[in-house]
Parts: C-alpha cells; sequence; structure tokens
C-alpha cells in the first residue's frame, strides 16, 4: 500500500512549508514556501551560518562601507530571503515562496517596490519569474499590490488570508495562488467555543477552505488554492483533491508513515458550490472583514508575530555583522574582560568576581544565573557595538 503521502502527491501538489534545507531534501516536494518565522528559525542553524555571512557582506558592499547598521541589515532581509530561495530552488523542481516584510502590509506603493526588488534579486542571480511567488499579506492594500504586480508578469502568493472575502478580491485581482490557513482558523474557533476538539469534516478551517476551493472552481477562476498552516493530518486528509498544501516537516513525517487509504475530497473539476457569485471592491471588502471576526483578529495577529520574527532576526543580524566587522578587536575584548574578572580561571564569571556595576552584569546576565560565560559577554558586547555603530 502506497504511503498517504504518495496517495496524496498524486492528486495534490505537495509543497514544503519550511526553510531548513535538509528538510526539503528528505521530501523533494515540487515546491517550497518560506516566510519570516521560518527563515528565522532556519537562521539558527549552524550550518546555515555561512549564508547569513554572506548576505551581510554582499549587504555591506552594497550599501558602502561607511553605512549604517541599521541600512545594511534591511538590506540583508531582502539578500538572506533571496539566498534562501536560491538554496531552495537547486533542490526543488517547481517554485519557491519569498515573502514581502510584513510590516509593508497596509502599503500598496511600498509592497509593490519590494516585490519589483525580489525578483530583480532572483533575476540577477539567473532565475526566472515563474520559479517565484512574492507573498503578501492579504489585506487590501496586499491585494491591490498583487494585482500591479500580476500585470507585471511578477506572480504572487496572498497569505494570511482568513476570509472568503480576502478570497474573492485575492481571484478578482488575478493573483497566482492564496494560502488560506487552515490550523489558525482552527486555533480561534477553539480559544472562542471553548472545544478542545473537531474532527477533520467538522474542522472550520477544512470547511473554509473547502468552501473556497469550491467557489473558485464553480466559477473558473485561475487563481490556484493552497492550503496552509495544518495542525494535524485529519486537516490535510479531508482538503486532499487541493491544488496545493503547504505542509511542515513533522506532518510530512507522519503523512509519509502512515499507509491509510486517502480518497479525494475536492475536484476541481466537479466542484459543489450552490453560492452566488459575488464581486468585492473596497466598501464590499471592509464589510466582510468587519462581519468576519475571527478573519480580522487573525489577519492582525498574523501581521504582527511575522513582523515580530522580522525584527528579531534583524537583531540578530545586526549582532553578527558586528562580530563580522568587529573582528579581532571584537574578540580580543571578550577575553580581556576575563582576565580581569575571572578570578578563580573557570571560565565563568560571578557577580563576586565582576568589578564593574551591577546593572552592567545584570544587563549581560541575560539568562539570569547569576553568572556571566564568554557567550553572554559576546552577545552583550555584540549589541554594544550595534548601537555604537548604528
Amino acid at each position: 500500500m502506497a504511503s498517504l503521502l504518495e496517495q496524496l502527491s498524486a492528486m495534490t501538489v505537495v509543497v514544503a512549508d519550511t526553510g531548513d534545507l535538509e528538510a526539503i531534501r528528505r521530501f523533494t516536494p515540487r515546491d517550497a514556501t518560506t516566510n519570516p518565522s521560518l527563515i528565522l528559525a532556519a537562521a539558527q542553524i549552524p550550518a546555515y551560518q555561512s549564508l547569513i555571512d554572506e548576505a551581510l557582506r554582499c549587504s555591506r558592499k552594497l550599501i558602502g562601507e561607511n553605512a549604517p547598521v541599521e541600512d545594511v541589515v534591511h538590506e540583508a532581509l531582502d539578500e538572506i530571503s533571496v539566498i534562501f530561495g536560491k538554496e531552495i530552488l537547486k533542490i526543488v523542481p517547481g517554485r519557491v515562496s519569498t515573502e514581502v516584510d510584513a510590516r509593508l502590509s497596509f502599503d500598496t506603493e511600498a509592497t509593490i517596490a519590494k516585490g519589483r526588488k525580489l525578483i530583480r534579486l532572483y533575476n540577477d542571480a539567473g532565475i526566472s519569474h515563474d520559479r517565484v511567488l512574492i507573498k503578501i499579506a492579504s489585506t487590501w492594500e496586499g491585494i491591490k499590490a498583487a494585482e500591479v504586480l500580476e500585470k507585471e508578469g511578477i506572480h504572487c502568493n496572498l497569505t494570511l488570508l482568513f476570509g472568503f472575502g480576502q478570497a474573492v478580491a485575492c481571484a478578482e485581482a488575478g493573483v497566482t495562488l492564496i494560502s488560506p490557513f487552515v490550523g489558525r482558523i482552527l486555533d480561534w474557533y477553539k480559544a472562542d467555543t471553548g472545544r478542545d476538539f473537531y474532527p477533520g469534516p467538522e474542522d472550520p478551517g477544512v470547511l473554509s477552505v473547502t468552501r473556497i476551493f469550491n467557489y473558485f472552481k464553480t466559477y473558473g477562476y485561475k487563481t490556484e488554492v493552497m492550503g496552509a498552516s495544518f495542525r494535524n493530518i485529519d486537516e490535510i486528509v479531508e482538503l486532499a483533491g487541493c491544488d496545493l498544501l503547504t505542509i511542515s516537516p513533522k506532518l510530512l513525517d507522519q503523512l509519509r508513515e502512515s499507509d491509510a487509504l486517502l480518497t479525494r475530497k475536492l475536484d476541481g473539476s466537479n466542484p459543489v458550490s450552490s453560492e452566488e457569485q459575488i464581486h468585492v471592491d473596497r466598501d464590499r471588502f471592509d464589510e466582510l472583514m468587519h462581519a468576519d471576526r475571527m478573519a480580522t483578529d487573525k489577519l492582525g495577529e498574523g501581521i504582527k508575530g511575522f513582523s515580530k520574527a522580522i525584527e528579531t532576526l534583524e537583531q540578530q543580524l545586526a549582532h553578527r555583522l558586528a562580530e563580522l566587522e568587529g573582528g579581532a578587536a571584537f574578540r580580543h575584548a571578550v577575553q580581556e574582560i576575563f582576565m580581569l574578572n575571572d578570578m578563580n580561571g573557570d571560565g565563568s564569571i560571578t557577580r563576586d568576581e565582576w568589578l564593574g556595576s551591577d546593572a552592567v552584569f545584570d544587563a549581560l546576565d541575560q539568562d539570569h544565573d547569576g553568572r556571566l560565560t564568554p557567550e553572554d559577554v559576546r552577545q552583550g558586547f555584540g549589541a554594544a557595538l550595534t548601537l555604537a555603530t548604528a
């Protein structure tokens, strides 16, 4: 018996939802998607440090030797996204989705500019438009930006999509693909109702994607539907037959290990929808979002979460840039601190040994364990050096 993953791949395009290159190699999906949280997670993997350093050095060269750290880091964010995208495209035969900074979600012109820039970076690396999807949050401003980019031949993946109004607006704008967030919809309903469990056929996220898929196919929209953000394999099973499903490595493993029989649940050639076709302009979009508390809550929450991930990554990049550019002087400063303060030579500094102020000790002691390791001091000096050069 073929595994669930093999059966699913025969009726749906399976996409890897990760920035981990090794995980993508294991599952050999057709496409792969990334987002700020996934890039942040991938950036913590030591094997990928060389990619991070490459982006920082490239950005410094591009922005200029005397440019502020903040400018170099902003440029490096785009470089890192594209560098990871290029590495992913060496593995997958299809497309990679690369996300626009979530902090631009309500700025149409800035989103258009960022989408064009990301595509230019890919093009400069010899990668054509058809292998890249620009991910944009499904705000009205984001949808309008995608509409412009699509007319220029830049294909878009509209993400953070929770409501039917968002989906219809995307289809009318002619976007290539949408990513309804199945699991996050389920999360909201569980929290709102206090209900702990929804079987697959009753899962609110599953029902939402099913409705959107059938509506699109009934009225002939070309926009592809890619279910995303799954919490369990039951949700995936209930959406078998969807155009695409983007799935985390953990759930891909579970699908590969199961040999249960899979039945197609969605059929684009035989959609089931009794809804009348609607038109969504700005007023209608706002009306539908206002009436859908879940979609409004989750869209705002998602933008906030992705923005926080970007800010965290920026802080880490600034620290790494300080290490790269501080060089020997940076390492020497840490050694000097330990020579002066590590009285018993055990490789750590206690508060009793510390010769400086309590305030500085507390600032360096991020884990509050009452002792400073060389890593604690390196982290603290990196932050200080970043501020000094910004």
